[in-house]
């Protein structure tokens, strides 16, 4: 058998990075939404204890999702990873890709490493291409403030410079310069709610082994990756019902006072006035607030709010969010 047909007779994986708030899910649920007809396996990893990011993953009859939420990929729950791929490729008559969303805080080397230390997935699994994704508006604090996002965007094979509806046209200038400036080989496209032609980030063969191992000879070895351990995400719960005005009002005065330091929130609420589930999600001082479908009448009514940062207090957040229960 010729190399170029054990290429194509294998799996295709696309992975998908970007610091927190990047955009990730939503071009997960681009790609699902697609009418492609394909069988495709969804991997989320996601940083803290409860995926909200997967509850957010458009179910599909087409689509099988799996779930990390017990650690990162690029460290703790690789070898979870690995156990995972091989399984999946077992599948390989019938899968026609697989979807990797890393947690926004992981480092994409290990990743890829894991597609080439065991040798049942490296034989029925190929890595197609690191795309990540990057906030048009917040690109430069994410860098200063994280070597994983310099070191997603570094390592990156195709960059969606994101988020450009909100950005001004010289942030979006700005943002282009900084990615051609830390990775000039990555190919860069720019979109809006991560709205792309998937012929840009779905099969298109961009992940180049001998590439990335002149940039980095020892990133297929095994070392261990260390978060900065000021850096964490707790997750908060109330069963009684959310007054938004309240939520709103003092989320913005968090924000206002730990900006820096308050990287990521996100919940599913269950809110006064509102018969369907609310997603509330914030990056730094941008939020966004939307119905998702009803809640059904067996399942609990509880909102479940990740706060992702940098020293903060999980004590004074439980309080301030206990003090928004509709009255």
């Amino acid at each position: 058998m010729s190399t170029a047909t054990q290429t194509n007779d294998r799996i295709p994986a696309t992975v998908i990075t970007g610091f927190l708030g990047s955009g990730k899910t939503t071009l997960v649920n681009r790609i699902l939404h697609e009418n492609h007809g394909k069988k495709i396996a969804v991997i989320v990893n996601e940083f803290g204890e409860i995926s909200i990011d997967g509850q957010l993953v458009i179910r599909d009859e087409q689509a099988e999702l799996v779930e990390f939420n017990n650690g990162c990929l690029c460290c703790t729950v690789r070898g979870d990873l690995i156990e995972t791929l091989e399984r999946l490729q077992e599948r390989a008559g019938e899968l026609e890709g697989i979807l990797i969303e890393t947690t926004g805080l992981a480092d994409p080397a290990p990743v890829a490493s894991t597609f080439f230390v065991a040798d049942d997935v490296k034989s029925r699994i190929r890595l197609d291409a690191f795309v990540t994704m990057v906030d048009a508006v917040n690109l430069e604090t994410n860098l200063n403030q994280s070597p994983e996002a310099v070191e997603q965007v570094a390592f990156s094979d195709v960059v969606l410079v994101n988020k450009i509806d909100v950005a001004s046209p010289e942030q979006v200038k700005s943002a282009e310069a900084t990615v051609r400036r830390i990775n000039p080989l990555a190919r860069i496209h720019f979109t809006a709610n991560a709205e792309i032609d998937l012929g840009h980030v779905i099969n298109v063969g961009a992940f180049d082994l001998v590439q990335k191992l002149d940039v980095d000879p020892g990133f297929l070895d095994d070392h261990e990756h260390e978060h900065d351990p000021a850096v964490g995400s707790f997750i908060l719960e109330e069963t009684r019902p959310i007054d938004l005005n309240r939520f709103s009002l003092w989320l913005n005065e968090v924000a206002q006072t730990r900006g820096q330091d308050l990287y990521r929130t996100k919940g599913i609420f269950h809110a006064r006035g509102f018969k369907e589930r609310v997603v509330f999600q914030s990056v730094r001082m941008l939020t966004t607030m939307r119905m998702d479908r009803p809640w059904t009448d067996d399942e609990p009514r509880v909102s479940q709010f990740v706060v992702i940062g940098k020293n903060l207090d999980r004590d004074a957040f439980a309080d301030g969010f206990a003090r928004c229960v509709a009255g």
